[in-house]
């Protein structure tokens, strides 16, 4: 009896084992702190799934990514991605179609603040991943420089010539207005976008680096530059950290993010000193965020499909990555939760997260586009000719759009 106990034993244990699905999962940091913590909650719904956590930084990890999708194995079955490479994946391939069955995806659309769904979506209808966080844009100020000149926060951002005015006041006293006048043109093009169109192609397929909406953004931060006014420093170089420690700069236009990283590494000395409003001109715009995907190489994408409905489609899970790495939730329904009207004080107590989730739900919705990631390289090294050579907006715009008609033929 007890040799048949045993062996009864055996035989469901070798049976519970041999329906262990192994999962992995590929993430950057700080997303891997997060899914790591969460996990213990998906094995509750899903004992049976083993997940592996696969961990990068951002850039070694999108690299890998790209390779891996390229040669068509190597991927981890669930894969993390920031936004600056959807486009990518879109025009280059590799990723499941979750619109389609069994995963049809559109049940969870009203889920998600609407220009996060639609980034991971094509014009063609194709949803390649789900968002997981997002990055309203806002504009970061200095509180002490906004007390030196004597402004007025809500008049400096009423309009764009209202915001280089205080650039000008700033200047008489050895300050900057930005840090680089590029990434007010990058803002501009991203705000005000047509019904249809995308950011650099028309609801036609036609590229519009010459429009109108280009030319305006272009001809700013020009005049930007051309009058000093800011400090000519890139983002995420020791001088751009440098000086917001230093508080040589006074504004920075940014996703909400950038405040967890000013307290948290950056510059947390200056705790007290920032706020946080809209930016200029009324411009509303997405700066960043997370989605997940599944490769189409994955032999587990039923239970892949599972862990990525757990990270996107829970508000509680996204409310844990909110608490613990600063990521912002994309699904609407988590800002009712009584931690967005926290005072932050490294903003001096200002309620910034109310401010973050009004704009999350103004900002427009805008398809992926699968030119957009060579589009804005082409758009970036015309800003660059615009800023550091001056050569005429009209002249360099113009290239700039006879280069992406060649490259997509149009």
């Amino acid at each position: 009896m007890k040799k048949l106990l045993v062996v009864t034993l055996l035989l469901v244990m070798g049976l519970a084992w041999a329906q262990t699905t192994k999962l992995s999962i590929g993430v950057f940091e700080p997303l891997n702190e997060h899914v790591v913590r969460v996990l213990p909650k998906f094995n509750e719904l899903h004992p049976d799934i083993e997940v592996e956590v696969r961990t990068l930084g951002f850039m070694d990890h999108h690299n890998a990514l790209v390779t891996a999708l390229a040669v068509g194995s190597g991927a981890a079955d669930v894969v993390a991605i920031e936004i600056g490479f959807i486009a990518r994946f879109v025009a280059e391939g590799g990723l499941v179609d979750l619109a389609q069955p069994p995963f049809n995806a559109g049940q969870f659309e009203e889920l998600f603040v609407e220009y996060a769904w639609l980034q991971s979506r094509t014009a063609d209808g194709r949803q390649v991943a789900l968002p997981t966080d997002i990055a309203p844009g806002v504009m970061y100020f200095r509180r002490d420089h906004l007390a030196t000149v004597g402004a007025d926060i809500n008049q400096i951002i009423s309009s764009w010539d209202s915001y280089l005015e205080y650039g000008r006041q700033l200047r008489e006293h050895g300050v900057f207005l930005i840090a680089d006048a590029a990434s007010v043109a990058s803002a501009i093009i991203r705000s005000d976008i047509p019904v249809g169109e995308g950011i650099y192609f028309g609801a036609d397929g036609r590229p519009l680096l010459n429009s109108e909406r280009f030319i305006q953004a272009a001809t700013i931060a020009q005049r930007i530059r051309q009058e000093g006014l800011d400090a000519q420093i890139g983002a995420w170089s020791s001088e751009w950290f440098e000086a917001f420690r230093r508080g040589t700069v006074a504004t920075e236009l940014s996703g909400a993010w950038l405040a967890g990283h000013l307290e948290t590494w950056m510059a947390p000395e200056t705790a007290g000193l920032w706020g946080a409003s809209e930016m200029p001109g009324g411009v509303l715009v997405s700066w960043g965020g997370s989605f997940y995907g599944i490769p189409t190489q994955s032999q587990q994408q039923e239970a892949a499909w599972k862990l990525v409905q757990f990270l996107t489609t829970n508000p509680e899970v996204q409310l844990e990555a909110f608490r613990t790495i600063n990521a912002f939730p994309a699904m609407p329904v988590t800002y009712d939760d009584p931690m967005f009207e926290e005072p932050l004080a490294f903003l001096a107590g200002q309620q910034a997260r109310l401010l973050f989730a009004d704009i999350a739900e103004r900002i427009q919705g805008i398809a992926t586009h699968p030119g957009d990631m060579v589009a804005e390289e082409i758009f970036g090294s015309a800003m660059g000719q615009i800023l550091n050579e001056g050569v005429a907006v009209e002249t360099a715009l113009n290239e700039a759009q006879t280069l992406v008609e060649r490259r997509f033929r149009r």
